[in-house]
């Protein structure tokens, strides 16, 4: 056993010898190399990948997971400042099944469960009012933290006071909600509409002007419809419309310009004034129906003609229902007999007109004025003459079609002429001295020395196969090159005829080989001691 050892170790070392000390370098890198790799595989391979169990949780509640997990020997790690808790990739669905079971994570909120579990009657009515409404707020929020961009939600309700006679009027109750909100994210209208009717059918007699909701950054979720028209809500609605109305302009300003003389070479302002009157009128008008002649259709026509021609009656007697003796001494005289013609022509037309009945409605808002501030950089920004006239003539043109055209001709209170637009739009060519410059950086998805690294065991696989190839072609050639001398040791001639034998042969041999190669004769010798 410790022969061949021994014969093991002379052949390394003889190997080892044999080679040049580039290829000593080349083996001694590819030995370090594997090693390496072998060891970042065992790592990446025994690593255990955490996984979120729960997110948005209190301290308490972390707390309690913690030692629960801590007390079953399970791996876990705390996050985002004690809110998320991870644990192994492969338990965190037995996990969570297992600790529903236990009833953790535990909020402490009361809700209705509390009361079948906790039922009794030694309860005063005024612990289980307080209990009710904790249990209130406490589901309340549960249904908020289930709508998308919600991670957690505080609720105080405020309930009057029962009156103790019947006749009492009831107050209204109020509500203040504090939504933990996603970082970025954008309620819609029907949002946070969903969220007022959701706490106002929730809580009797609540209605939706008594109910406050913001979020962690104090920013208010106003319901903006009619059931809530509080002054405030009012303002705000009319104010967001004016910015919004400016914001539209002046984006299209801005892209506007900025296609003709580059993004960073314009800066615009927009300032609106909006009528926000609303009238609701309606009219009933009757117009002829030929306009020109002022005369409508006939529908209907009737003509009477009445002619006389006679004698007639002669005047006198008495007066109806008077006599004689009522006269007063006066006495009606006759007259004379006289003749005469009559005639009495009527004609009625009935004309047809046009009744118009109108209900207007006029539009809630409309722009009375609109002004357009634009600063430009010329193109050299030390030379404002650099900028032609004739290309400020084209923007302060555009600048006045954009007026013209959004400003409501009803709601203007003069005429909009050519004067009184321009004196709406400035122009300003000067250069900018507070413009903000970014550097144009692109951020890698992966870390820059990855790519570093990656290239570099690239390029040295690349070297170890290249020099492989050549250490392999040189040893094919050196073979070769002893196989050959070894063939012409074996086919020396002979310069005795006689006839000799293979161990007279093979002696002649090694005598050739001690004087020819002494180095390998050498090793040959030291071969066959070390084997004997």
């Amino acid at each position: 056993m410790n022969e061949s050892f021994q014969r093991n170790v002379v052949k390394v070392k003889e190997y080892w010898g044999s080679r040049t000390k580039k290829q000593k370098n080349i083996l001694i890198s590819s030995v370090v190399f594997f090693i390496l790799l072998i060891i970042v595989a065992s790592i990446l391979a025994t690593r255990t990948t955490l996984v979120p169990l729960y997110s948005n949780l209190t301290p308490s509640e972390t707390g309690t997971i913690k030692e629960s997990l801590d007390s079953r020997g399970i791996q876990s790690e705390i996050t985002d400042g004690g809110t998320t808790i991870k644990v192994p990739e492969e338990v965190v669905d037995t996990l969570k099944v297992e600790l529903a079971a236990e009833g953790i994570p535990k909020s402490g909120s009361i809700d209705y469960s509390f009361f079948s579990q906790n039922a009794g009657i030694g309860m005063t009515e005024n612990e289980f009012n307080v209990l009710k409404l904790d249990a209130m707020q406490s589901e309340l929020a549960n249904l908020m933290k289930g709508i998308d961009g919600v991670n957690d939600a505080k609720v105080m309700i405020n309930l009057p006071e029962k009156g103790i006679f019947v006749n009492d009027l009831s107050e209204e109750a109020s509500a203040s909600i504090v939504l933990n909100t996603k970082p970025g994210y954008q309620f819609e209208e029907s949002q946070i509409q969903a969220l007022y009717h959701l706490v106002a059918k929730s809580i009797p007699n609540l209605p939706t002007d008594n109910i406050v909701i913001t979020n962690q950054f104090f920013e208010y979720f106003d319901l903006k419809n009619n059931q809530n028209s509080s002054p405030g809500s009012t303002f705000a609605a009319q104010h967001e419309i004016k910015k919004e109305i400016e914001r539209d302009v002046q984006r299209q300003v801005q892209n506007m310009l900025g296609t003709l003389m580059g993004q960073d070479k314009v800066v615009v302002s927009v300032t609106a004034d909006i009528d926000f009157t609303q009238e609701n009128r309606e009219e009933n008008l009757v117009s002829p129906v030929d306009e020109e002649n002022m005369e409508g259709i006939a529908i209907s026509a009737q003509k009477i003609t009445e002619t006389f021609t006679g004698n007639g009656e002669a005047v006198g007697g008495n007066p109806q229902g008077e006599s004689p003796a009522d006269s007063l001494g006066s006495e009606y005289l006759e007259g004379n007999t006289s003749n005469g013609d009559y005639e009495r022509i009527e004609e009625t037309i009935n004309n047809e007109v046009n009744k118009i009945r109108k209900e207007i409605v006029e539009s809630p808002y409309k722009v009375r004025d609109l002004g357009i501030q634009v600063m430009v950089e010329p193109p050299a920004a030390d030379d404002p003459a650099s900028l032609p006239q004739e290309r400020i003539n084209d923007i302060t043109q555009i600048l006045g079609t954009i007026v013209r055209t959004t400003i409501n001709k009803d709601a203007a209170e003069a005429e909009l002429t050519d004067e009184a637009i321009q004196d709406k739009i400035v122009v300003s060519v000067q250069p900018f001295n507070g413009k903000v410059e970014f550097p144009n950086e692109t951020v890698p998805v992966l870390p820059w020395w990855i790519y570093a690294v990656g290239g570099i065991l690239l390029l040295i696989i690349a070297l170890l196969i290249l020099l492989f190839v050549k250490t392999r072609k040189k040893q094919q050639q050196e073979e070769k090159a002893i196989a050959a001398k070894v063939q012409e040791t074996f086919n020396v001639p002979d310069v005795n005829e006689e006839h000799e034998t293979e161990s007279t042969m093979r002696r002649k041999q090694l005598e050739k080989m001690a004087k020819e190669k002494p180095e390998d004769f050498a090793k040959l010798l030291r071969t066959w001691i070390a084997e004997d």
